[in-house]
């Protein structure tokens, strides 16, 4: 599904990722914070000053559903429009899929102008940025490391937080923990290291 190493250099992003943040590897992490250090900038709709008022309001009532977060691009610098209507949890999710597709260099496959809002450095037109199966499978696996690398699933195990617990502290849905702790196997290996018992004592 993916190329070979991506799954283990992906765990290493999430783990510099906190390093630079000076977190601990088991941490919770606010993908906010992420963009702050990679100088993204995150503005809502409303704060498009180029963006008609008519436009805004259709974003985030009548077409709310249909988006979470966009990048828009100079070709040079990115800056993510959220969907502030959304729940946290989801912002948080789509925040670390658009920053995961950033630190991956992705090249969009599909690209649409419009005009420059005044966040953007001067050029004539902005991109949005839209990428194929491949990216976007790379983006949604490299979300979820930033948000629950390996070792904070550990954690969460070792401590017998509940999955209610553990979305509380780390800000994600049912949805994302579970594709995490399926994902990487973290309570097979559990059930394995609970099977064999405690390893027997040298005499």
């Amino acid at each position: 599904m993916f190329r070979r190493g991506f799954k283990s250099s992906s765990e290493e992003a999430s783990l510099k990722i906190r390093r630079k943040l000076v977190l601990a590897s088991t941490a919770p992490v606010d993908p906010a914070s992420i963009a702050e250090l990679l100088a993204i900038p995150i503005l809502k709709p409303q704060e498009l000053s180029d963006l008609p008022q008519d436009v805004c309001s259709r974003l985030q009532q009548d077409h709310s559903d249909a988006w979470s977060a966009i990048t828009v691009s100079d070709g040079k610098s990115n800056l993510i429009v959220l969907n502030p209507t959304h729940a946290q949890t989801r912002l948080n999710s789509s925040l670390a899929h658009e920053i995961a597709h950033v630190i991956l260099g992705h090249e969009p496959s599909v690209m649409f102008l419009m005009s420059q809002p005044e966040t953007v450095p001067s050029q004539q037109e902005v991109i949005l940025r839209t990428h194929n199966r491949e990216q976007e499978d790379e983006a949604n696996w490299l979300a979820g490391c930033i948000l629950l690398p390996r070792d904070a699933l550990l954690h969460i195990r070792r401590l017998g937080l509940s999955d209610d617990r553990a979305c509380s502290e780390y800000r994600v849905s049912p949805a994302m923990l579970r594709f995490r702790i399926n994902a990487t196997g973290v309570d097979v290996q559990g059930q394995r290291a609970q099977y064999r018992g405690p390893s027997p004592r040298s005499k």
